[in-house]
């Protein structure tokens, strides 16, 4: 028997996945219409990663959080307060060296470089700062 927490739960896990199908649907609809030929299946590739990932996580987080990551803990929510601190600091430093790197990256694109590439550095570059930053923080601690 579900208790009226465990249905409120439930409607707000459709409600958000409500507002993400119709983000994605209106994401796609944009795409077809002004962007180049083959933005769309990039786009529902990286989004099918993205879910691939968060959903593994979830899953070893229910399945058995004790052998659960600090990092899977903190990004779902489900970890103690040093892990959510973990995470908010080092989220806190990919914004801080993002402004930067974007300044960087507008003047590159200025100059003439190729955008797709620019950009491509840029992601890798936000991402490694995250994960290495999430790790010091994490061993420091």
């Amino acid at each position: 028997m579900q208790t009226d927490k465990d249905v409120q739960r439930n409607v707000v896990a459709l409600g958000i996945l409500g507002v993400i199908l119709g983000l994605v649907t209106i994401a796609v609809v944009l795409l077809r219409e002004h962007a180049s030929g083959n933005m769309i299946p990039g786009f529902l590739v990286g989004l099918g990663i993205g879910i691939a990932g968060a959903l593994v996580m979830a899953w070893r987080v229910l399945r058995r959080p004790e052998r659960a990551t600090t990092f899977e803990r903190a990004w779902t929510q489900t970890g103690d307060e040093r892990e959510d601190t973990l995470l908010t600091r080092a989220l806190a430093v990919v914004g801080l060296v993002s402004l930067p790197l974007i300044g960087i990256a507008t003047l590159a694109i200025g100059f003439g470089a190729e955008p797709p590439m620019v950009m491509t550095l840029l992601m890798g570059v936000l991402f490694v700062t995250g994960a290495g930053s999430f790790a010091v923080i994490d061993h420091r601690n």
